[in-house]
């Protein structure tokens, strides 16, 4: 069974940064699609950041020249490196991941993915 364990989130000022992992496990090699979504109270949930299994990635206009991808591929591990964080970037941060096909049109709008993890919290205070 496919897992995804996040970490990294927490509590940070305006202006600071934090660095999500996602750790998976219960599939043999890479992942065709894996990314990083997040959901608001009230809102729906949004695509952050994907990677294709060509190494490709594409980000949120939110998110772009602040948020970065990387992959630790002997760890099966992906990273969200967050900088210039604002209060709009609070959310519960979710780690996700399509074992089959590439990745969907609708990422940007969650959609797409096939295993989901547990999520974590990304508060930023202004």
């Amino acid at each position: 069974e496919v897992q995804l364990v996040e970490s990294g989130g927490g509590s940070v000022q305006s202006g600071g940064s934090l660095r999500l992992s996602c750790t998976a496990s219960g599939y043999k090699g890479m992942p065709y699609c894996m990314g990083w979504f997040r959901q608001s109270p009230g809102k729906e949930r949004e695509g952050v950041a994907i990677i294709n299994s060509g190494g490709d990635t594409n980000y949120a206009d939110s998110v772009w020249g602040r948020f970065t991808l990387s992959q630790d591929n002997a760890k099966n591990t992906l990273y969200l490196q967050m900088n210039s964080l604002q209060p709009e970037d609070t959310a519960v941060y979710y780690c996700a991941t399509r074992v089959w096909g590439a990745c969907s049109a609708s990422w940007r709008a969650g959609g797409g993915m096939h295993y989901w993890g547990q999520g974590t919290q990304v508060t930023v205070s202004s």
